[in-house]
């Protein structure tokens, strides 16, 4: 259980970074990229739970991106 706990932190935190490059986030924070992606992380999950999308840690990565992605374009939003 706590293994599987961190290495989803992980993913979370790897699926930040990926998604600030793509998203071209500005964040310099890795410790920011890495919340959002934890965020991204469970935003994703639900994405893929509603769409019926599951499967291994490398679709838990992909769906933990997109979630980062949209996790960054609403904070944007909100900022503005």
């Amino acid at each position: 259980m706590l293994i599987k706990l961190i290495v989803e932190i992980v993913l979370g935190a790897l699926a930040g970074f990926i998604a600030g490059k793509i998203m071209e986030s500005g964040e310099k924070s890795f410790l920011m990229n890495a919340i959002l992606g934890i965020v991204g992380g469970f935003v994703g999950g639900l994405i893929g739970n509603i769409l019926g999308i599951g499967g291994g840690w490398i679709t838990g990565l992909i769906l933990a991106v997109i979630g980062a992605c949209l996790v960054i374009f609403i904070v944007r939003k909100l900022r503005k």
